[in-house]
């Protein structure tokens, strides 16, 4: 299947496959120019405003982890879709708690002990494993987020409340300048450090190239792949 979805980066391939195979690439690329194994990076498609045929032609062409930010949308979107690790990146609000958990394998982004404890009483009450990341604010623009000092005592609250934290989460500050990006990267991969787990997930279509060389093990990309948001 050949799909054209947004406006794409200038000289994308024309396919989604192809789009997909070429960031890859891409990023085994720069693994390898940072001494690092491209096999222990992987690449979670933001379908974030992108239509349903969109995501299924995705996960048809390898894709295996797909992100979404809103319960609503994510309903109407992943249901029926073939194996693949789903992946909540929105704001965590304790009354959608339970739809998170229904919808999701992967929480990116708990904050605050309110909202991981509301994930684990939905989680027990389902009889689901949901694995979540402490999302890390590194980013003067980014409202939400514990701070990189914080992140460590927040982590080991939720795995009392039998939460299995994986790792952590941040967003780059909105910026052209690539050593402030990099230097956010390097505070959130110091908090991963504390809080432990197999999972960093740092770096956007913006700023990857940086997130891969400050140790990022998870990419979230849409627009590099899917184009802009319709």
């Amino acid at each position: 299947m050949k799909l054209e979805v947004g406006v794409l980066p200038g000289g994308a391939p024309n396919s989604l496959a192809g789009r997909i195979a070429a960031m890859r690439e891409k990023i085994d690329a720069v693994a390898r120019t940072a001494g690092r194994e491209p096999s222990s990076i992987a690449l979670v498609g933001v379908t974030k405003k992108q239509p349903r045929e969109a995501v299924v032609a995705a996960v048809e062409a390898g894709l295996r982890d797909i992100a979404e930010s809103y319960v609503q949308e994510a309903r109407a979107k992943l249901v029926d879709l073939p194996p693949v690790r789903k992946h909540f990146v929105g704001h965590v609000q304790t009354n959608k708690a339970k739809a998170i958990v229904e919808l999701f394998d992967v929480v990116q982004s708990v904050d605050r002990l309110e909202a991981g404890r509301a994930l684990a009483r939905a989680a027990q009450a389902l009889g689901k494993r949901v694995a979540v990341l402490i999302q890390v604010n590194v980013s003067p623009a980014e409202r939400f987020g514990v701070a990189p000092e914080s992140a460590q005592g927040l982590a080991e609250a939720l795995r009392r409340e039998g939460l299995e934290v994986e790792g952590v989460m941040a967003m780059g500050p909105l910026t052209t300048d690539r050593a402030a990006i990099s230097a956010a990267f390097r505070l959130a991969a110091q908090a991963f450090e504390r809080v432990g787990g197999t999972t960093l997930s740092l770096g956007m279509s913006g700023d990857w190239e940086e997130a891969i060389r400050c140790g990022s093990t998870m990419l979230r990309i849409g627009t590099a792949i899917f184009g802009a948001r319709v």
